[in-house]
């Protein structure tokens, strides 16, 4: 017995977009906040492949033993691992299941368990290739694989989807805090192996007024190369939250002078930047404290675990604003669970 798709076989990307598509060549699905992957069963054989190419069933022994128990000897599945705090996405302890050690492993399997959530069929359970098949197609047969296999399983999930534009649109609003944004399909197309020409995302793009609380000089010269980011918390205290970058180059000269005249340790009074990973170097690690004083406004995509998961982009300098009142709130939205999707 053999699959008709390889374990190397890529997925489907997206592209990137400001507006949520409208038409009735497009479908619409939630945007989970996890680690891409496709499953290729294959008998008592099961790789869980990341859309680098990575192999992580090792790392989620419960989503393994989830797909192996299904009554469908042979598919390849797509879909998004997620791990879930409080009802709500939880980057950063997903992020911890990807360790060295099995016995680590094993506990957080446990503690902080992963779900599945599937959003496309490309071999059936009768091991038929539906990669060409258009997203239409694909999706009824999913959903008769869910109706059939999956209704007893709590670790494997069907991602909900809808054909309905102000749908879309409600998500995208009710779970902007939560939720990473909205995915949508072309359903008259087959699947794109490794393009980005069927699929965009539409993110969920915020803005917070953030206190400079130090700088990182850039690597080839002594100029400014990014800013520091922090906000206060209730107990008063300045934490890291992330940086921002892309400063204009005719700009960082006497925004140098500027910063360097506002050194002042500690510059941040909670949590503070660390220093070198093993992905940066002993430079890069360094940074300068400064007296909270200055503010910017930017604008991120997602917030989670205390930080911006991503760089921010630069707005505007916010002078008329006080420093005190950056606080952790402008990012700790109340909002709608991306879990009342499912239910």
């Amino acid at each position: 017995m053999s699959l008709p798709l390889p374990v190397d076989y890529a997925p489907m990307e997206a592209d990137t977009a400001r507006e949520i598509p409208s038409g009735p060549e497009w479908e619409y699905e939630p945007k989970w906040d996890g680690f891409r992957c496709l499953a290729f069963r294959d008998g008592t054989k099961l790789d869980i492949m990341s859309k680098s190419g990575q192999p992580l069933a090792r790392y989620f022994p419960e989503i393994k033993a989830a797909l192996l128990s299904l009554d469908a000897e042979k598919f390849v599945i797509d879909g998004e691992l997620i791990v879930t705090r409080d009802r709500t996405l939880s980057f950063d302890d997903l992020l911890q299941r990807i360790h060295p050690a099995e016995s680590r492993i094993k506990n957080l399997s446990q503690e902080t368990p992963a779900t599945l959530m599937v959003f496309d069929l490309l071999v059936n359970d009768r091991g038929a290739d539906l990669s060409n098949r258009v997203l239409d197609e694909r999706r009824t047969a999913l959903e008769q694989f869910a109706a059939k296999y999956l209704e007893s399983q709590n670790r494997i999930r069907l991602s909900p989807r809808t054909r309905d534009f102000d749908v879309a649109k409600a998500w995208f609003k009710r779970m902007a805090g939560p939720l990473d944004g909205i995915i949508a399909k072309r359903v008259d197309r087959p699947y794109a192996s490794g393009e980005r020409i069927s699929m965009l995302k539409i993110k969920n793009l915020r803005t917070a007024d953030c206190v400079v609380g130090g700088f990182r000089y850039g690597t080839k010269q002594k100029l400014v190369g990014s800013l520091l980011l922090g906000l206060y918390d209730d107990a008063g205290l300045l934490n890291h939250v992330g940086f921002t970058s892309g400063l204009a180059a005719a700009e960082k000269p006497a925004l140098t002078k500027r910063l360097e005249a506002l050194k002042r340790e500690p510059g941040f009074t909670g949590s503070a930047p660390g220093g070198p990973s093993r992905w940066s170097t002993e430079r890069s690690g360094e940074w300068e404290p400064l007296a909270p004083e200055l503010v910017v406004e930017v604008q991120y995509d997602h917030f989670s675990g205390d930080r911006f998961r991503h760089g921010t982009k630069l707005l505007r300098w916010r002078p008329e604003k006080a420093p005190e009142d950056c606080t952790l709130k402008q990012v700790r939205r109340e909002s709608e669970s991306p879990l009342t999707l499912l239910s």
